[in-house]
């Protein structure tokens, strides 16, 4: 396997080793695998903790700081993380003011996710849940039952985590969370198959030439699978899909996000397509974020999520955040 890591049973603890020399404001529990802001908890404020397989970075590890997440629960590549983890994160990070789980819709994460809420309000902290099922391609696929939590979980962590950051108590913060979930939707695009160090080899096959459309970040099969298409192409179809879906009436955030293989130039000439068909839509973008954030390993591809953005949602998403991958107005 030609991967920068020593065995793939180690890949997970030596990345968390690396992230607690890299980020000292961050307490980094590589045995539990469980990350965490270095000041929390935060006085009378609520706390918002996800999770999922790693092998999404910088999701979810990369978004812990003022701002966003209070911890976040890695699990091994591309499988959810335990109860036990989460239950650990909560308390840890618990003021008092209550937990808020934020939970990608995959089967795993949803069960595992559960039962941890069922065991940290045993021993007495409050917890709140906000589901994120923002992919417009399937209905049900290989992890879930519904839609499936990518892009979104971005915005969702970000809002809401500044709702937080701000004193909300937790049903505000629940309620906004919430409101971006339901407000946002996302499509993506594979232009090859990701592949996971315990495997050594492509999760699925596609053939030199084909790209496929609509799959999830675990490297799930999409709707439909075509010819190669270009950027312009990848962008009519993929925002058309989620315009018929959303149909905002005000304007948008716009995240084009990379898998994890696929360089800025391409993905910000991917993005001026984006806002081309947005345009012609008469669609209005309120802001823009370009980058890998929401990833599938080494898969080449991009993904589209827009949320269709009121005032306050605006306001939440422009306050300052200081994490490992995001951070602005600080």
């Amino acid at each position: 396997m030609r991967m920068l890591i020593n065995v793939p049973e180690t890949v997970v603890a030596d990345a968390l080793r690396g992230i607690a020399a890299a980020h000292p404001e961050l307490n980094v529990d590589v045995e539990n695998r469980v990350v965490v802001r270095r000041d929390a908890p935060m006085a009378g404020k609520v706390a918002l903790v996800s999770g999922g397989g790693s092998g999404h970075e910088p999701l979810h590890a990369g978004f812990v700081g003022p701002g966003m997440l209070a911890a976040a629960c890695p699990g091994e590549v591309f499988t959810s993380p335990v109860p036990d983890q989460m239950v650990r994160a909560a308390a840890a990070v618990d003021s008092g003011a209550g937990v808020l789980f934020v939970v990608k819709n995959y089967t795993g994460d949803v069960l595992n996710f559960e039962m941890a809420a069922e065991l940290a309000e045993d021993e007495g902290v409050l917890i709140a849940k906000v589901l994120v099922d923002d992919d417009v391609a399937v209905t049900d696929s290989l992890y879930t039952a519904g839609r499936r939590g990518t892009g979104a979980t971005l915005f969702v962590e970000k809002i809401a985590g500044a709702a937080a950051e701000e004193g909300a108590p937790l049903a505000r913060v629940e309620a906004i969370g919430r409101r971006v979930n339901e407000r946002s939707r996302s499509f993506g695009v594979a232009l090859s198959a990701c592949t996971t160090p315990a495997k050594g080899s492509p999760t699925f096959d596609l053939p030199e030439g084909e790209l496929e459309l609509g799959i999830g970040i675990h490297g799930e099969p999409g709707r439909e699978r075509r010819p190669m298409m270009t950027s312009r192409e990848i962008a009519d179809y993929a925002v058309d899909v989620v315009l018929e879906d959303l149909r905002p009436k005000g304007p948008v955030l716009a995240l084009v996000n990379g898998m994890g293989a696929t360089p800025l130039l391409e993905l910000y000439g991917f993005n001026a397509e984006v806002q081309r068909v947005l345009g012609e839509r008469g669609v209005a973008v309120a802001r823009t974020l370009v980058g890998n954030y929401v990833t599938s390993l080494d898969m080449a591809g991009c993904s589209v999520t827009l949320c269709e953005a009121d005032e306050e949602l605006l306001r939440l998403w422009d306050a300052p955040v200081q994490t490992a991958a995001l951070r602005w107005g600080r």
